[in-house]
């Protein structure tokens, strides 16, 4: 080992408490990086995973301007013999009027999205059915309904089994009254999925507002997520809009008006973390000017002796190197513990939304590296201040 870097280690790791504050700074804001993305990033990617998991699917298919015409039947069976293609699922999105009657009593009436799935097929291209409580079930016969949680609170909390009145606009503006079975009450957390809506059979919908085997979207779950794009624009390319007028797009694009704001949230937050690091660097620049001064008489021995400015200056950018080292280390092993955490712990955001943990070795050791060059930077200028001490001043100042 070089003789400079044997002199900065012995310097360091004499003044102990010196070097614990200092790698516990650097450490800190290697796990204050840590926690943030692991709360704000899997917040994302768990929004993303129920977007993807009750609205939209891997790949989002809708008609620029109108219904789709062209046989769901058709262009599910052309997308599910796409190697990638897990299941494809038709849906029709509307609205209604909704009452309930609760032994005997009416409750008061609103306006409530209403979604139309196919029984069999949405249940292999989405897992809203899972969210179903127990004693209910998923959509079954034509005149069943499922409630999402927030409709069934204000409705008053009627139960499976009670039924529910929707008053429709048909397509030629003709109301149209329908009365359902409850078979179901879901629930999402943190609302990302149909919490506000009413789900129903996708033939009955299309019977009420007139639209016989027309579809208005399709999702599409794909075994492999990475080859969204590809699935997408292979079916762009077999269904030219030129004919069809057909809009297919990714989870990051159909879901782009939530997902932008998490985005620019994130990335202030990573901001913040990163000013919290270079603070952790004024530190180390406070522990080694501390550092430069307890040592000023040994600095005067060195030069005495004959070591250049430049060997003055490495043995203090040596203990920048260990703090940073050290700092790294313990901030890994800190924020891989708390990801290990978080994620056996399957922590939730407010209680409710199960976050998307996930150890991202790329953040991790872009972050060390980092906050080790950070520390070897703010030697620099400790060290400097000591290549100006004088050898005689030095000694006399010792």
């Amino acid at each position: 080992m070089d003789y400079r870097a044997q002199i900065g280690i012995r310097f360091i790791t004499r003044r102990k408490g010196s070097l614990i504050a200092a790698s516990l700074a650097v450490a800190i804001a290697i796990l204050v990086v840590q926690v943030n993305s692991v709360i704000f990033q899997g917040l994302y990617d768990a929004i993303v995973r129920d977007q993807i998991n009750y609205r939209f699917g891997h790949v989002y298919i809708t008609r620029q301007e109108d219904y789709i015409t062209k046989s769901d039947f058709v262009l599910i069976n052309w997308l599910e013999r796409i190697p990638y293609v897990q299941a494809a699922a038709p849906r029709i999105d509307s609205s209604a009027s909704i009452n309930a009657t609760i032994n005997g009593q009416l409750i008061h009436d609103y306006s409530v999205p209403v979604i139309g799935v196919d029984p069999v097929l949405d249940k292999e291209a989405s897992t809203m059915y899972q969210t179903v409580g127990a004693g209910g079930q998923y959509v079954s016969y034509r005149n069943s309904a499922v409630l999402g949680a927030i409709v069934d609170r204000d409705l008053g909390y009627p139960q499976v089994g009670d039924t529910i009145k929707l008053k429709f606009k048909d397509q030629f503006g003709n109301d149209v009254l329908r009365r359902l079975t409850i078979v179901g009450i879901t629930t999402t957390a943190g609302s990302v999925g149909l919490d506000n809506s009413v789900i129903m059979n996708i033939d009955t919908l299309r019977e009420i507002l007139g639209r016989p085997h027309q579809t208005q979207s399709i999702l599409v779950r794909l075994n492999d997520p990475s080859k969204d794009t590809y699935v997408k624009d292979l079916f762009l390319a077999a269904f030219p809009s030129s004919a069809d007028k057909f809009k297919a797009q990714t989870i990051e694009e159909s879901a782009e008006q939530t997902l932008s704001g998490f985005r620019s949230g994130i990335a202030l937050i990573n901001l913040v973390g990163y000013f919290g690091m270079m603070s952790s660097a004024f530190a180390v620049v406070t522990i080694q000017m501390m550092q430069v001064t307890s040592k000023t008489r040994d600095i005067g021995v060195m030069r005495a002796i004959g070591a250049k400015r430049k060997d003055v200056l490495l043995v203090f950018i040596f203990q920048g190197m260990v703090i940073g080292a050290i700092g790294a280390g313990l901030g890994t092993v800190m924020g891989v513990s708390y990801t290990t955490y978080a994620k056996e712990t399957h922590m939730t955001f407010q209680g409710s939304l199960p976050l998307e943990v996930k150890y991202n070795w790329t953040s991790i050791i872009q972050t060390d590296i980092m906050a080790f060059v950070l520390a070897v930077i703010a030697s620099i200028y400790p060290a400097y201040k000591a290549t100006k001490l004088e050898p005689v001043e030095a000694m006399r100042v010792g």
